[in-house]
């Protein structure tokens, strides 16, 4: 008995630690989400300004995409990667987000809804044209004020 409760406690010791990531590891992670944002942003971007031809899966892919990662923003900036800078990127977190965090979690909360009303309201490429631009300044709302560059 005292046996397996040893090692269980082994088992989930070492579970743990391979979980663990680095303050590091947090801001690479951020920095992929932030890529996805960008990639589902651009493919909408160009159907609603008709670089593309409109595909409604195409639209539901992106949509999720920045609906999952606005949903985790606020968790996505621990406090412990204030300052820290990604390994790839032109671009890094202010430190605003941590210094004014009321301020950038109303930024996500807006955000979340602004996805959640482009989910429920783009069925075709006139309503993706009428949604994306509250969107798209939904995006960039937050990165004039919580993004730097270099």
């Amino acid at each position: 008995m005292h046996r397996t409760i040893a090692l269980t406690g082994t088992l989930l010791l070492g579970v743990g630690m391979a979980l663990a990531q680095t303050p590091q590891e947090q801001v690479d992670k951020t920095q992929l989400a932030m890529k996805s944002n960008l990639t589902g942003a651009i493919a909408l971007s160009d159907m609603a300004r008709d670089k593309k031809p409109y595909d409604q899966a195409a639209v539901d892919k992106a949509l999720a995409e920045l609906d999952d990662v606005a949903k985790r923003f606020p968790s996505l900036f621990p406090a412990g990667i204030k300052g820290l800078k990604p390994t790839k990127g032109e671009y890094s977190a202010s430190p605003k987000i941590w210094t004014e965090r009321a301020d950038f979690e109303a930024h996500a909360a807006a955000f979340v809804k602004s996805v959640g009303q482009a989910k429920a309201n783009i069925k075709d490429v006139n309503s993706l044209k009428a949604e994306f631009p509250e969107l798209n300044k939904q995006c960039m709302g937050c990165h004039e004020k919580f993004r730097v560059k270099g």
